[in-house]
């Protein structure tokens, strides 16, 4: 499996999870709120910071007829016109080089996930380093053809995708020039819910398609990110912003920036454990806790000729005398000399 190199991190397996912080429509229309979600995100220990590139016009047309609504059950969007919604959540084009210029500053990696050819124009103008392609783009063949023919690193969701329209989308990127590829499992709900997070989909990507393998996470809280990252997840995706309470579209299963640096700790504590494989006995730090495994000492003052009784002889921290076993071999047996309390029993006192 191929590691996807970067100019300042690494994605593959071994090397420490790469985490996205994914903007999205965060910025309420606000560039100055943009700029300091990106600040706010160079403080978490975040690899990348991931914004969308489109217009209303580029998705969607503007037509009040109901396939271009959002399902009114929709917990967040339900009834919402489709040009209105992506109106509202879009990233003007003028403030990318803005909000790429203070990522760089930060030493994040600012990268897009493209709609149509003209995004990716603005974008290799921009000189972005990869690319994603969001879940509901996986069957626009196309578009992943025209991606992949710029030779960036490609990060694909598969949310919502069959095993075979996700083998079409590889083959087309493989055939387009695209070697560099990462797939993320995905759940495309907004939020999604843990028990449908399937992430057992994350090995069968890996093996199927022999790339690394990440994961989009929807969902509330950082848990199922965790979870990921011991699966072997070698990227998490989550959005991100200055605080919830802001409202905004993406807001309710958005992180915040606490929230970003709690989950960038814990998905590589995650990996670091799981990668430690299997091994019994002491660790290098247990060296130290061996010496308060429990022995026999004396713990009461003997003289010379004394038998061995419960009342002079305990099984106590810390090691040093015989094991605790020991106490029914060793019971009535004579000290051979005075012994002082605080004295581990070896054979040679008795």
């Amino acid at each position: 499996m191929r590691t996807i190199s970067l100019s300042n991190a690494s994605i593959g397996r071994g090397q420490p999870v790469f985490t996205i912080a994914e903007m999205s429509g965060n910025h309420n229309g606000n560039l100055d709120r943009a700029l300091r979600i990106v600040d706010a995100v160079a403080t978490t220990g975040a690899n990348a910071l991931k914004i969308q590139t489109y217009t209303p016009d580029t998705l969607t047309i503007d037509s009040d007829a109901p396939a271009f609504r959002v399902a009114g059950e929709h917990g967040l969007w339900g009834g919402r016109n489709l040009y209105s919604l992506y109106e509202e959540a879009h990233m003007p084009w003028e403030w990318h080089d803005a909000i790429f210029a203070r990522a760089r500053s930060h030493g994040l990696i600012p990268f897009s996930t493209p709609f149509d050819p003209t995004s990716i124009e603005l974008l290799e103008g921009l000189g972005v380093e990869m690319y994603k392609t969001a879940s509901a783009e996986i069957v626009d063949v196309p578009l992943l053809r025209e991606v992949a023919r710029t030779g960036k690193p490609m990060i694909v969701s598969t949310g919502m995708a069959s095993l075979s329209e996700i083998d079409a989308a590889v083959s087309a990127i493989r055939d387009a020039g695209g070697t560099q590829l990462v797939l993320l499992a995905c759940t495309a709900a907004y939020p999604a819910q843990p028990e449908e997070a399937r992430l057992g989909n994350i090995q069968v990507l890996r093996d199927a398609f022999d790339v690394p393998v990440g994961l989009s996470d929807h969902t509330l809280g950082i848990g199922v990110s965790v979870a990921a990252a011991a699966l072997g997840a070698v990227a998490i995706e989550k959005h991100v912003t200055l605080d919830r309470s802001d409202g905004g579209v993406d807001a309710d299963f958005s992180l915040t920036p606490s929230e970003f640096s709690a989950l960038v700790v814990a998905a590589e504590q995650a990996r670091v454990a799981v990668d430690s494989g299997v091994r019994f006995g002491p660790t290098t730090d247990e060296q130290t806790v061996l010496a308060l495994r429990r022995s026999l000492y004396v713990v009461a003052d003997v003289t010379a000729g004394d038998a061995v009784t419960s009342e002079n002889v305990r099984s106590i921290r810390p090691a040093g005398g015989l094991s605790a076993d020991s106490f029914a071999l060793i019971e009535g047996r004579m000290f051979t000399r005075d012994v002082q309390r605080g004295t581990a029993l070896t054979w040679d006192l008795l």
